[in-house]
């Protein structure tokens, strides 16, 4: 062997050193430039009459046979084929990827490579040929080798074109049905016919109980096939292949210590092959072909099971997962016929496809006339705007937040309020659709008016009674204090019989007097400050946070944004009530040592943000969570400000404060 290397490297320096190794490369350059001109910039494409009636580049093609030609004439066979390999490098680009038409192209191009490659052949049968009468012998046993070879890629290619035949037919055969138990029994007829074998098996593997199920079976008794079902991983030889994923022979199963199942003797099988069946590269049950004879099965054999088991993997997977599909759709359109909710599916243009029974009911219509009909009927024009706004961004990908709330008009014109929940249905083969859910809260929605108008008077009546208090307590029992702490004051100084001690007692009196007369003003102012009445909003919280200040020593401040107005009386109590019960919560919880409150006026709306730098706590709760939690005065803010159709908002974190911030409309 290091002979011929060594004799095969001098001839290659002799080659590079020849000058018809160099003329040949300066020829495969010429053309290479020629045959890519036009997108060097060097020439453009030419008339096809100026090539003899070819395309300029099958001319160039042709010319290609000049050097390969010119290799196997002077350096041999070997040489040629190399620049055969060359010259399809240099026109298989232009071939493949630049050409018009690449399927013309390449049969230029291969036959180009075929001439060189005979001509090749040729010049080395003529050198065979002279050396004939020396090495007779010799010539006549390369032949023999060469027609055997011959024959044998001739075999191999026939039992290729048979076995992609098979497998394209049992392809075909398994994709005809979706239904597993007919994909099983045309497998299994498939497998026998060509296998030729008595008996075929097919197990499935069960992953969580890590064994194999007998699926199909043909060829063996009944008694046979309830004896191999339920097989463990590793056990027995389907066992095996299931575990490793190997193809397995057995020239006897019934003298093979791998056997496990005694039913196999009783049944006398002999030779048995078992291929693994796969899908998506992994092993899903394997596929065993048995006779009662002996059999040996070709390494083609093998290979062929090998690859059918593959397409019958795949197949069975497909099946399994078209009944989970079947199984799903069943389950959704129970659950779409008797859901309570109204549900219908309708097209990109509105037209109603399909709806439910709740439909029916929500709407008035009968299914037939639903069926016939566009949506839009079902809406207002301002809300139908919504509703296609929605979808327009379910088609831009963009999902809604929450379900919106609209009225639908029913089939006897009334109207109902429903929570409208749309989905985008995307199925395959078919154009998008719309699905909406619409849950009827009429009723709710009347409760929740009713609940909100009964608050409203409740706190109208608490606000009058407010009112009322502090008006008697200003009116009547400060008038009441002060006049008798006159009339202690005149009892002192007109009564000269009274001793020190009697008038220091008195003084006592009229001191406690006048506390309770400053506690009963301030009681009054808090129950209802009169500046709010007289002078607006922002004085009155400018002296309630200047009063909240001095009592705690937390330094507070009130600011006041955009054009400063009066707001309705309603408006202002609420918007009073609540930055005081917030200013509040500062006091009691927060352990803050600054608070701002901050007045927004802007058009149709006034915002209030009431913020200290305290310790905060977790705000995430709804307003019933807040009162089950004893929060009532965050309850009783958030209620206000929906009386008014506004919000309130809570944003606090441990250790870093809290802004209560209220907007209502004006």
């Amino acid at each position: 062997m290091n002979m011929a290397l060594a004799k095969r490297a001098i001839r290659l320096k002799k080659a590079v050193r020849s000058v018809h190794f160099w003329l040949i490369l300066a020829i495969l350059a010429v053309l290479s430039v020629l045959h890519y001109a036009e997108y060097l910039g060097i020439a453009s494409t030419s008339a096809p009459s100026a090539h003899f009636g070819l395309t300029r580049h099958a001319l160039d093609r042709i010319l290609f046979l000049i050097p390969i030609i010119y290799a196997g004439y002077i350096f041999g066979l070997r040489a040629g084929l190399a620049t055969c390999f060359v010259v399809l490098l240099l026109v298989l680009p232009r071939a493949l990827y630049i050409s018009p038409g690449p399927p013309d192209a390449l049969l230029e191009s291969a036959g180009v490579l075929l001439g060189g490659a005979l001509a090749c052949f040729w010049f080395k049968a003529q050198l065979r040929a002279k050396e004939q009468s020396q090495q007779v012998t010799q010539v006549t046993t390369e032949l023999e080798t060469v027609q055997q070879d011959l024959q044998s890629h001739i075999r191999l290619s026939r039992s290729n074109e048979k076995r992609l035949a098979t497998l394209n037919a049992i392809s075909g055969m398994l994709s005809r049905s979706l239904e597993l138990g007919q994909v099983l029994r045309d497998a299994l007829d498939m497998v026998m016919e060509v296998m030729e074998v008595e008996a075929a098996l097919i197990f499935s593997l069960d992953k969580e109980a890590q064994e194999l199920r007998l699926v199909a079976y043909e060829g063996v008794s009944d008694r046979f096939a309830l004896d191999v079902d339920r097989i463990k991983l590793g056990e027995g030889f389907n066992g095996l292949v299931a575990q490793t994923g190997q193809p397995l022979l057995v020239e006897d199963a019934s003298h093979d210590p791998r056997l496990t199942r005694q039913m196999v003797r009783r049944e006398k099988i002999q030779a048995q092959l078992i291929v693994p069946l796969r899908a998506r590269g992994l092993v899903t049950g394997t596929l065993c072909v048995m006779n009662r004879r002996p059999r040996q099965f070709l390494a083609e054999e093998v290979e062929l099971l090998t690859a059918i088991g593959s397409q019958i993997g795949i197949a069975v997977e497909n099946a399994d997962l078209y009944q989970k599909q079947l199984a799903i759709a069943a389950q959704y359109r129970d659950i779409f016929e008797n859901a309570s909710d109204a549900i219908w599916v309708h097209d990109l243009e509105g037209n109603i496809l399909t709806a439910n029974d709740a439909c029916r009911k929500l709407t008035g219509y009968a299914p037939e006339e639903l069926n016939s009909m566009n949506s839009a009927r079902l809406f207002p024009e301002r809300d139908l705007e919504s509703i296609r706004d929605i979808e327009s961004k379910l088609l831009e990908g963009k999902a809604p937040d929450r379900p919106c709330e609209v009225k639908l008009v029913k089939k006897d014109g009334t109207e109902a309020i429903v929570e409208l929940t749309t989905n985008l249905l995307m199925t395959a083969g078919q154009a998008p659709s719309f699905q909406h859910i619409a849950r009827d809260v009429t009723e709710q929605r009347r409760m929740q008016e009713n609940l909100h108008f009964y608050i409203q008077q409740i706190t109208r009546a608490q606000e009058e009674e407010r009112k009322r208090i502090a008006r008697e307590l200003h009116d009547e029992t400060a008038q009441q204090l002060i006049a008798l702490s006159h009339q202690l004051e005149d009892f002192t100084r007109n009564n000269e019989r009274l001793s020190p001690d009697d008038i220091q007692l008195i003084k006592g009196w009229r001191d406690r007097l006048r506390d309770t007369l400053q506690g009963v003003r301030l009681f009054s102012r808090d129950l209802r400050p009169p500046m709010l009445d007289d002078l607006g909003l922002l004085p009155a919280l400018e002296w309630l946070a200047s009063d909240m200040a001095e009592q705690s020593g937390i330094a507070m401040e009130v600011k006041a944004l955009g054009g400063e107005r009066r707001l309705p009386a309603e408006v202002e109590l609420v918007l009073f009530r609540i930055a005081q019960e917030a200013l509040r919560n500062v006091l009691r919880h927060s352990q803050a040592t600054r608070a701002e409150v901050i007045v927004e006026f802007d058009e149709g709306k006034a915002r209030i943000t009431v913020s200290d730098n305290g310790k905060g706590f977790d705000p995430s709760q709804t307003l019933g969570d807040l009162s089950k939690a004893g929060k009532l005065g965050l309850a009783g803010m958030q209620e206000r400000a929906q009386l008014l159709g506004g919000a309130l908002t809570v944003q606090s974190e441990s250790g870093s404060g809290t802004t209560v911030t209220v907007v209502v409309p004006v």
